[in-house]
């Protein structure tokens, strides 16, 4: 396809010209411009298409980024207290249960009977006491009417001491039986997620000696491990001298946390920060920082690597550009600046951040209008035209915006 151009201008001796030249479309702007620049001067011929943006004056958060790990808040082996055998299994390996919910049923007729035995041995005692109660009250009437001596009261008072502390021994003895008598049901001791489980019905259980096949703790007597999943951590560390920024923080309110998984389109998880430990590390200069993150939906999990962001303190009332404004020269960095008339000045600028994809800076002014791309090919006086900026559209079709006075027009007629 092609189209037919007239182009109207007037040359250096002020002599109206037309011409009507036929183009490929999309050529014609193409042409336009470099036309225009042929015929009517070095100015626009010198001009470089740029991408322009203002400094904008706002608050940035200074953001700390960490790779950290998570971790459980509770982790719980649960272990046999008596020898016995596994009657029943009430949970399945990897099932979420809740604190009190009922684990594993140990057979307790061995414990039923020590509990019958020793409450049985109270009752004597009870019986014997009694008894030795009523013959002191006969031995102390028949000392005050002289029949015995004192001899004989002090052998009855005697007994009744030694058949209270015998008592009181048995009383220990039924509780330490019925103790025993409850370890034969075992329950969750915190709410959380159970791993692997290598008891069986039918299964031996001692305290204190290995379960074979134990894949949680080979060397322990571990029924079950529960891992508390909701709420859970995240363990990062940061440079010692964030420490001083931490702390003041804290002191002002709580810090929120965000974590973000290595999926992607997952969102930010928000948590907040509740450690901070009590020593810096020597060998890395870093200190431990645990922050807690609410888990109802189950995506974090121990183990896990995340990467975790924070913002302790915020610089106020400063100055940013885009980043890939900022060039770089051979003492220091600059912007370029343009002007009313359309022409770029350096500008020498102190970077004093940079973070998402913005660089706050110091040394230029608020509602400057710099250059963002194409800075390339400029020099200090060259002249550009304005393609896109913040406050205006991208050019398109025949409307383009250039910094001569000279004037022309583009008048299309069907090819």
């Amino acid at each position: 396809m092609s189209s037919r151009e007239r182009i109207t201008f007037k040359n250096k001796s002020g002599i109206e010209l037309s011409a009507a030249l036929e183009l490929p479309d999309r050529a014609t702007d193409t042409f336009v411009l470099f036309a225009h620049c042929f015929t009517c001067g070095k100015d626009i011929a010198a001009a470089s298409r740029i991408v322009s943006a203002v400094v904008i004056k706002h608050d940035v958060p200074i953001k700390l980024t960490a790779n950290g790990t998570v971790t459980s808040q509770q982790t719980v082996e649960v272990r046999p207290q008596i020898s016995a055998i596994v009657k029943t299994v009430h949970i399945r390996e990897g099932q979420f249960v809740r604190k009190g919910d009922k684990l594993f049923t140990l057979d307790a007729r061995t414990e039923s009977a020590n509990l019958s035995k020793a409450e049985a041995q109270l009752a004597r005692s009870n019986a014997d006491l009694a008894n030795a109660i009523r013959n002191l009250k006969r031995q102390q009437k028949l000392f005050e009417q002289k029949f015995i001596s004192q001899a004989a009261l002090d052998t009855a008072q005697n007994q009744v001491d030694s058949l209270k502390g015998q008592l009181d021994f048995d009383k220990a003895t039924v509780q330490a039986n019925r103790v025993s008598h409850g370890f034969t049901i075992i329950t969750a001791p915190i709410s959380g997620r159970t791993g692997s489980i290598p008891v069986y019905p039918g299964s031996l259980v001692q305290p204190n000696t290995a379960i074979p096949g134990s894949v949680t703790q080979p060397r322990s007597a571990v029924l079950v491990s529960i891992t508390q999943i909701n709420p859970i951590n995240i363990n990062f560390t940061l440079p010692e001298r964030k420490l001083v920024v931490l702390q003041q923080a804290l002191a002002k309110g709580d810090i929120t946390v965000s974590a973000k998984l290595d999926l992607a389109g997952e969102p930010l998880i928000e948590g907040r920060l509740i450690f901070v430990d009590n020593t810096v590390d020597v060998q890395s200069g870093s200190i431990l920082v645990k922050a807690e993150f609410p888990n109802q939906d189950k995506k974090l999990w121990p183990g896990m690597f995340v990467t975790v962001t924070l913002a302790p303190e915020t610089l106020f009332g400063v100055l940013t550009v885009p980043v890939q404004a900022v060039q770089t020269g051979p003492e220091n960095k600059f912007l370029y600046v343009i002007g009313k008339d359309n022409k770029v000045k350096s500008q020498q600028i102190a970077i004093l951040l940079v973070q998402d994809g913005l660089a706050v800076v110091e040394g230029t002014m608020a509602g400057t209008r710099i250059v963002v791309e194409g800075a390339q090919n400029l020099r200090p006086g060259s002249a550009v035209i304005e393609t896109q900026s913040s406050g205006n559209k991208t050019d398109s079709g025949n409307n383009i915006t250039n910094s001569s006075k000279d004037n022309y027009t583009i008048d299309k007629k069907a090819g």
